[in-house]
């Protein structure tokens, strides 16, 4: 996983990009241009708007690619965990994210991120476009019978979302969460669920152990 980061200062706010992590979704540019602009140099110029205004839009980052930085505390999860299934893309993670290696290390904590479900990013597990380039097609619909739903109220706003990543294997979820896509409606739930990395999967966006067969590596 790589890392390129640059800083944009004004008075009261720091505001970071990391370029290996964008997708190109344009949430910033199209809802603050007079800070998000792709035309002008450089590109964030934070000293055009609030520090309200600037966090808002940096809160719907939908890969973590855009940070911020000023007095108070860090960026804070949302109350729920979200898994968000986007229709020949990624899936889209939101709330209080840890990302674990193989070994059990954590490589990354956030509160927003996107991961590749193509097989092709150059930036595992985290998506580069690379679905874009090889035209990958997933629908954004899901098995709900592949979720336990909870029974609990409010027992999906507990918990960390852990992403435990399996060599060569699926993206491993535990905790509270809540499933959406376009093509179906939210389903809470609390059941561990394997989500395919490899893109070859016939059950998408669950794994269904093609990667063993296509020689998946990750």
């Amino acid at each position: 996983m790589k890392l390129d980061i640059y800083s944009y200062q004004a008075d009261d706010i720091t505001v970071e990009y990391d370029q290996e992590r964008c997708i190109h979704a344009a949430e910033c540019v199209k809802n603050l241009p007079s800070v998000f602009d792709p035309d002008k140099r450089p590109w964030i110029q934070p000293e055009h708007a609030s520090p309200g205004q600037i966090k808002k839009v940096v809160h719907s980052c939908p890969t973590g690619a855009l940070k911020y930085r000023d007095t108070e505390p860090l960026e804070e999860p949302e109350t729920r965990n979200a898994i968000i299934i986007s229709p020949d893309g990624p899936v889209f993670l939101r709330g209080d994210i840890e990302v674990h290696n193989a070994e059990g290390k954590i490589i990354l904590k956030d509160t927003r991120l996107a991961l590749c479900r193509c097989g092709e990013s150059r930036n595992k597990p985290l998506c580069d476009n690379s679905h874009r380039d090889i035209g990958f097609e997933a629908p954004a619909s899901f098995d709900k019978n592949k979720l336990r739903p909870s029974d609990t109220p409010g027992e999906e706003d507990q918990s960390k979302l852990v992403v435990k990543l399996m060599k060569n294997g699926p993206a491993l979820i535990e905790g509270t969460y809540r499933v959406y896509s376009m093509a179906a409606q939210p389903v809470a739930g609390t059941r561990n669920i394997a989500l395919c990395r490899c893109g070859s999967s016939s059950g998408k966006p669950f794994c269904d152990g093609t990667h063993k067969e296509v020689g998946f590596e990750g």
